[in-house]
């Protein structure tokens, strides 16, 4: 039970505002399955706090991402609000083949190119990791902010991956935080297929 005693060594070593935005994050992926759209209050002042911690720990993307999940949430609150007024209940849309293919293909891209730069110009830690968890995560969250209901399974693959990396980077909280994430979002992408005939988009 070694790995117990130095996670539960890291959380007491972990700053209070580590903590506070590992639980504003929870709350935002309950809220989420939950289609509540206070988890994008949630998600904007828990984004807000990391981006300080993140920039800390020399993950300069992941820094960068939370500021992009800010400004996603300011977006996501709305566009859950206009799908909602317009259909009159929170609709799901689905995605082919062919969407998937184009968005995996952008981020593999995504990733290579900033990986190389991080690696090139940068002291980042675990810089390709970090690119594609950052370019997966922009992605996977305008999924969410569409309603697109396989944005859960691609968030399954990105949280175990920073689980992994945060734990790395000796941010406990958090890495137990994206480990807890993979369920959820499991149980995320049943809750959000139960209703008649998801509608197909094109992109």
């Amino acid at each position: 039970m070694a790995w117990l005693r130095e996670t539960l060594a890291l959380f007491a070593m972990s700053s209070p505002w580590e903590l506070f935005a590992a639980a504003l994050a929870l709350a935002y992926v309950f809220l989420a399955v939950k289609k509540s759209m206070w988890c994008w209050l949630a998600a904007g002042v828990s984004s807000s706090i990391y981006v300080a911690l993140m920039f800390e720990s020399r993950l300069y993307m992941e820094a960068a991402l939370n500021v992009f999940f800010v400004a996603m949430a300011i977006y996501g609150y709305y566009e859950w609000r206009k799908g909602i007024e317009r259909d009159g209940e929170f609709k799901v849309e689905r995605w082919r083949v062919a969407e998937h293919g184009v968005a995996l293909s952008v981020i593999a891209l995504l990733t290579s190119i900033n990986g190389w730069l991080l690696t090139s110009y940068t002291d980042a830690a675990q810089p390709y990791v970090d690119s594609f968890v950052t370019w997966s995560s922009v992605v996977t969250t305008w999924m969410a902010a569409r309603r697109i209901a396989e944005n859960w399974l691609y968030w399954m693959a990105i949280d175990a991956v920073a689980a992994v990396l945060y734990f790395q980077q000796g941010r406990a909280p958090t890495g137990v935080l994206f480990a807890i994430y993979v369920v959820i979002a499991a149980r995320g992408f049943q809750v959000w297929v139960r209703q008649p005939a998801p509608v197909t988009v094109r992109a």
